[in-house]
């Protein structure tokens, strides 16, 4: 028999191994679905990597059928309420061992993982590295940074590391303009005021459209007031520190140097509490205020015309 023959005929029984390998172990995800256990349940085959080698060229092929895998096996645990999904993150590790570039997998298999169970895995640590293993394989796609994002806010609840996602997502080739509205927004949420405050100032400097510069001047003038709060409270706690009591008024701040550099109108929107906290003296003026809110106050919604 020819060489070349020889190795043709040895590639195709690798090749049929490897397909074989993968369908034994989606079996192997079926009879562990369908039988009780009190240890993790396991896949026949734990390593993408190890597929790939033997998948001789067609690891994209087995990557789609280990992604289809992967939403059954989702879709079945959802259907049923289910409270563990142990095998959904082996699965779409193995997914996108395969196929790197199948980004699908990493922004809807990513959320799979973080929601809450029973409607998902409720691991978002495990969501947020899957998304950080797509961003190292595709470092310019900025939904990547999106997805990466949301959970870090929504799930994580870490608004920093969201504000971080989101901004580096935001100067990624393509990205929609309001990566950067987010990345002000998670800037704020964080107590980044100077940072949130940064990229509002560039957004109302760079845009065109009205909507986002008055969005923009909106959140700079809260970004302002709170940034004086924040100032006032530090040098009210120098003049309690300093005299053992709290000031009546601003004017007992001024009299002791407290309030140079603070510009008059600021005070005008403020008032000081009898308790030394400090309240806003309209905060319906100021729609992204978050300091300074009177106890109890909510923002009165906005009246919609019948035609609009």
């Amino acid at each position: 028999m020819k060489p070349r023959r020889t190795s043709t005929l040895v590639a195709v029984a690798i090749l049929v191994l490897a397909f074989t390998g993968a369908l034994l172990a989606l079996t192997q995800v079926d009879r562990v679905r369908g039988r009780q256990s009190t240890l993790e349940e396991v896949l026949y085959i734990p390593s993408g990597k190890t597929l790939k080698k033997m998948s001789l060229g067609h690891s994209s092929l087995l990557a789609d059928i280990y992604w289809t895998r992967a939403v059954q096996y989702f879709g079945n645990k959802h259907q049923e309420d289910e409270l563990h999904y142990d095998l959904l993150y082996p699965l779409l590790d193995i997914t996108t061992d395969l196929d790197p570039k199948l980004i699908i997998a990493y922004e809807f298999g990513s959320v799979f993982l973080s929601q809450r169970a029973p409607a998902g895995a409720g691991e978002p640590d495990k969501a947020v590295a899957l998304v950080e293993k797509g961003i190292r394989a595709n470092p310019d796609h900025w939904r990547l940074y999106f997805t990466l994002g949301y959970i870090h806010y929504f799930d994580r609840k870490d608004y920093k590391a969201a504000r971080e996602a989101f901004q580096t997502g935001s100067e990624k080739p393509g990205a929609y303009f309001w990566m950067k509205v987010m990345a002000a927004e998670m800037a704020q949420h964080a107590g980044e005021t100077g940072f949130a405050a940064e990229i509002w100032k560039r957004l109302l400097d760079s845009s065109e459209d009205q909507m986002v510069k008055d969005n923009a001047r909106q959140h700079l003038a809260a970004l302002r007031l709170e940034q004086a709060i924040d100032e006032l409270n530090k040098r009210i706690d120098i003049y309690r520190q300093n005299t053992g009591r709290l000031p009546s008024t601003w004017s007992d701040m001024g009299r002791v140097g407290l309030l140079r550099g603070v510009p008059v109108e600021i005070l005008y929107e403020l008032k000081l509490m009898p308790d030394g906290t400090i309240q806003v003296a309209d905060p319906a003026k100021y729609q992204f205020l978050t300091k300074g809110l009177p106890p109890g106050w909510k923002r009165p919604l906005r009246k919609v015309h019948p035609n609009q």
